[in-house]
């Protein structure tokens, strides 16, 4: 019975270390996996931090390129705005030369149309008088 009793005890002995060395060891795993966790959530935060700066200065490249291109096109409008502009008033100024001259002729032959008849009439006037 001694015998059993002291066989019991030894397996309890065993088992107990036993048990107390696996708890050791899970918590052994559970720190390392949190430092694993730990150091992959700062790798994907550096990576991510840096593709973060890499896609702000690509906005800024093509913000700056986009607005050297609107400068470029608004030039190039207030130019061609600037000839048309010209041109059209050179030709108000032919058409208004044109009108100016053709309503001078008019002026002329209506002023002498009506010299020419003030003298018909005044001619017959002194007929009449005589």
């Amino acid at each position: 019975m001694k015998m059993k009793l002291a066989l019991m005890m030894t397996i309890a002995a065993v088992l107990l270390a036993m048990t107390t060395f696996s708890f050791g060891q899970v918590g052994t795993d559970v720190k390392k996996g949190a430092e694993d966790t730990g150091k992959a959530t700062d790798t994907a935060a550096k990576k991510t931090a840096h593709a973060t700066k890499k896609a702000a200065v690509k906005t800024g490249d093509a913000t700056e390129t986009a607005a050297k291109d609107t400068g470029k096109a608004t030039k190039t409008a207030a130019k061609d705005t600037g000839k048309a502009t010209e041109k059209a008033a050179d030709k108000t100024g032919d058409v208004t030369k044109t009108a100016a001259k053709d309503t001078g002729k008019g002026v002329k032959k209506g002023t002498k149309a009506v010299g020419h008849g003030v003298k018909k009439g005044a001619e017959k006037t002194e007929e009449v008088v005589k």
